[in-house]
């Protein structure tokens, strides 16, 4: 197998034996439903077994690990913990945006052909409201921030964009981005869900407007819980949505009826939380920052990529066609391929019946490894993808 031995580092071996489905499974598909980690595992179960034998007599512990935990997701992402929400899902964190934004008619968003459902129909449904979304082409996944400068104008008020395209894995420049639009006075929407977890983003040097992203992918936690990101200076800009008992300054003084909204971006989450979700997301969150995420390194980013152009290699050898960008800052942890005269699904069927876990978007596999993926699951993809 081409390449240098990624699996001699002993920090991923040990993060590895942190990952119960690694003990089956070759897995490649962190960029769909990625399995979720023991320490995670352990804290829902520990939540489990609290909440059947001790009800809510332990509901003053599980609010101080929320807080806990929305510290560490913020430390993550460089931001103050009152910048961020729990929410449901990226969608929903789109859609506070999207909703809550007071667009005028005549106004107009800009975002990207190629990107995934959720951050296209949020904007679309826009145009009741007589906001135009403009779509921005891409070749192969390729995306040109001047194709994105050239679709604004003067009525643009907000870019909304993928960190990573999930099905090209393209990984944009950020930093170019929010300086392109912030110059013409236009705010970033920036879905996250493909990056965040893998690569660092600091938002008080990135000042990104608005981010969201569902923990269910690189953060290896559990579906149901992820984070909304508000700069505090657009709190008041968005019409709060999602409005509750929780939404307010005394929100626990129910007998006090005063929409008196909290200052902060947990007014977005309204009612009670998915408390097993999250603290389940905080023990996969506190995971990955012991083995190196955070707004700045980018330990666990150079492993990743490095598998990823692994991957790639390795495919290439049997003569699979791959997708992968030659400048390695817009690479990411997907790497997209075809085997000539192959049917994609059917492929990916098949893998997963040798034990290897991928996805199958746009007529192409895609593999998706993360940093404790090793050479051996490696050899295992492209054995199964060789022999079916």
């Amino acid at each position: 197998m081409p390449g240098r031995d990624l699996s001699a580092d002993p920090r991923w071996e040990e993060m590895r034996g942190l990952m119960p489905a690694a003990r089956e499974w070759a897995c490649f598909d962190h960029a769909a439903v990625a399995p979720i980690s023991g320490p995670a595992q352990d804290a829902i179960l520990a939540w489990l077994r609290e909440a059947a034998e001790d009800g809510g007599a332990k509901g003053a512990e599980w609010s101080r690990r929320i807080e806990q935990i929305r510290a560490t997701a913020a430390a993550v992402i460089g931001a103050d913990p009152k910048e961020v929400a729990f929410v449901a899902n990226t969608t929903a964190g789109i859609n506070f945006v999207a909703e809550g934004f007071p667009w005028r008619e005549g106004d107009n968003v800009v975002t990207l052909a190629g990107e995934f459902p959720s951050n296209l129909y949020p904007w679309m449904n826009l145009a009741s409201r007589g906001v135009e979304e403009r779509r921005v082409a891409v070749d192969d996944g390729a995306v040109d921030l001047a194709r994105i400068d050239q679709a604004c104008d003067a009525r643009t008020r907000i870019i909304a964009a993928s960190w990573v395209g999930y099905a090209s894995g393209w990984r944009i420049d950020v930093d170019a981005l929010v300086e392109m639009a912030h110059r013409r006075g236009i705010l970033v929407f920036l879905d996250a869900i493909q990056g965040l977890g893998v690569f660092p983003l600091d938002v008080a040097r990135t000042p990104v407007d608005f981010l969201a992203a569902d923990g269910h992918k690189w953060l290896l936690g559990p579906e149901g819980a992820g984070i909304f990101y508000v700069r505090r200076e657009h709190l008041d800009l968005l019409r709060p949505l999602n409005v509750g008992w929780n939404s307010v300054v005394h929100s626990h003084d129910f007998s006090l009826i005063r929409l008196d909204l909290r200052r902060e971006a947990a007014r977005y989450e309204g009612g009670s939380y998915n408390t097993a979700g999250i603290i389940g997301l905080g023990a996969s969150l506190d995971m990955l920052v012991r083995f190196g995420l955070s707004s700045s390194l980018t330990i666990i980013a150079d492993r990743v990529l490095d598998l990823a152009e692994l991957v790639a290699d390795s495919l290439r050898q049997i003569g699979a066609d791959v997708f992968l960008p030659s400048n390695r800052r817009h690479r990411s942890g997907i790497v997209a391929f075809a085997l000539p005269g192959r049917e994609a699904k059917e492929l990916r069927w098949r893998c997963r019946q040798a034990g290897v876990l991928l996805s199958a978007r746009g007529g192409r596999l895609r593999a998706s490894p993360h940093a404790y993926v090793n050479q051996h699951d490696v050899a295992r993809l492209i054995e199964a993808v060789r022999d079916v």
